[in-house]
């Protein structure tokens, strides 16, 4: 299944879908707010910083994984039915939609999709808009306990450069180590590579063609014939590169943790530069 749906394709399915709200960006949390000014009709806000995160210590990252039990818990409340297919959107390049996608799936819920271009397209398509909250009907949903299904931790992150391409999603100055605006070691994790989330999309915040994204992958040496991996900042991103990776046909590994755990732990090597 194409884990993406057009904003025309999506005008003419309203009402057999479970919409999702996902807005969130870094440093901003007034996601709920921009959500009650102004959504797509039936959408349901999730909370990205506390139903698709917990709490954790500073060596789990900034944005670590939910319990499975507490995922399957919010997944009810936002109204998820068994047999009702879902579509998720944000307003910010798809991020925060991947983090939910990602996290859907690998739960076991297979029809999935994220809306290609987020809010802007809806705009853009000329979509309805709603205002206020929706409260959803409780949902029936029973979700998988994946458990690290999909996952390595900080342990397999390290050793995963001697069997597979671990990519670095960041863009390129942070993985260098030039500048690092927000955890407290610059740089990247040994034998990692850059494949930077923007080359995956487009000027306007759509994904790029699935042949271009593959392009990508196999410049970075991530072909498919090694296992690969991907991190981040604080595995948000990261779970965009998952989607990138469904696109182009390769199987992608998340370290939820990311570059935000790694920093956080001590006694870790770190590398800069370009290698």
């Amino acid at each position: 299944m194409n884990p993406l749906i057009s904003a025309a394709e999506l005008k003419d399915r309203l009402g057999e879908v479970r919409v999702l709200d996902a807005r969130w960006q870094l440093g901003r949390d007034d996601g709920r707010e921009q959500y009650l000014a102004g959504h797509i009709p039936d959408a349901v806000f999730i909370d990205v910083e506390h139903e698709l995160s917990r709490h954790g210590e500073p060596s789990e990252g900034r944005h670590p994984l939910p319990d499975d039990a507490a995922l399957a818990e919010a997944a009810r409340r936002w109204g998820i039915s068994d047999g009702v297919p879902v579509v998720v959107y944000d307003d910010h390049r798809m991020l925060s939609a991947s983090r939910a996608w990602w996290a859907l799936r690998r739960a076991g819920l297979d029809d999935v999709r994220v809306l290609d271009g987020g809010w802007p397209a809806w705009q853009a398509a000329g979509g309805e808009i709603a205002t206020g909250e929706v409260e959803a009907s409780g949902g029936d949903i029973v979700l998988g306990s994946p458990g690290s299904t999909g996952t390595i931790d900080t342990a397999g992150a390290a050793a995963w450069p001697q069997t597979g391409i671990l990519l670095d999603a960041r863009a390129g100055e942070r993985y260098r180590g030039e500048t690092e605006p927000l955890d407290p070691i610059p740089g990247h994790i040994p034998g990692a590579r850059n494949l930077p989330i923007a080359r995956m999309l487009t000027e306007d915040g759509r994904f790029r063609p699935a042949s271009e994204i593959a392009a990508a992958f196999d410049e970075a040496g991530a072909d498919g014939s090694m296992p690969i991996a991907a991190y981040c900042g604080s595995g948000i991103t990261a779970a965009q590169l998952a989607l990138a990776g469904e696109l182009a046909g390769r199987d992608v590994t998340v370290y939820p943790g990311s570059w935000s755990a790694w920093s956080n732990t001590p006694g870790l090597p770190v590398a800069t530069g370009e290698e």
